[in-house]
Formats: C-alpha cells, structure tokens, sequence
C-alpha cells in the first residue's frame, strides 16, 4: 500500500511540490495573525512573521545537502566512503 502512495506521488511530483509550498505559505499566514502569542519570544527574529516555518525549511535542506555531501565524500585519501561505487567489491 505504501508503495503504491509512493508512486502515485512520483508520478504527480509538481502537484505535490505545489501542495508543499502551499502548506508553507500558510504556516508563514497563520504565524503572521494574532493567534500565534509573540509576547513571550526570547529574540527579536521570533517577531518575525514566519520565522519559525523559514528557518525549519533552511535546516531542513541543509540537513540533506550536508548528509548528501558527507555520504559521497573520501575522507583522508583513501577510497572509504559511506556510499560506496557499484563496482566497489569487483576491484
């Protein structure tokens, strides 16, 4: 069943890329109306409208761009990595 949800998405990537960015502007709306208490805020950044959604989205991408770099990069010289070729164990 999950594979199925899996690949219905795959196959509709622009509508859900869309529904993402919808649900993003209205976090950043609702943030930005009184129901949200700013009294308390500990800097003045969390004043803001939508501070809390950009910067979970900002964390977010860096967290996969640095797990992405770190999967693929040698460390010390030498052929370790954490992802290794296809071919690693035919050489």
């Amino acid at each position: 069943m999950i594979v199925k949800l899996i690949d219905y998405l795959r196959d509709r990537l622009k509508t859900v890329i869309r529904l993402c960015y919808l649900v993003l502007a209205l976090l950043v709306i609702i943030d930005a109306t009184p129901i949200v208490d700013k009294h308390h805020a500990h800097t003045a950044m969390e004043h803001l409208p939508g501070f809390w959604s950009v910067f979970g989205f900002v964390a977010c991408v860096l967290i996969i761009i640095l797990s992405k770099w770190y999967g693929h990069a040698k460390w010390f010289g030498s052929k370790f990595r954490i992802m290794s070729p296809e071919d690693y164990y035919d050489n």
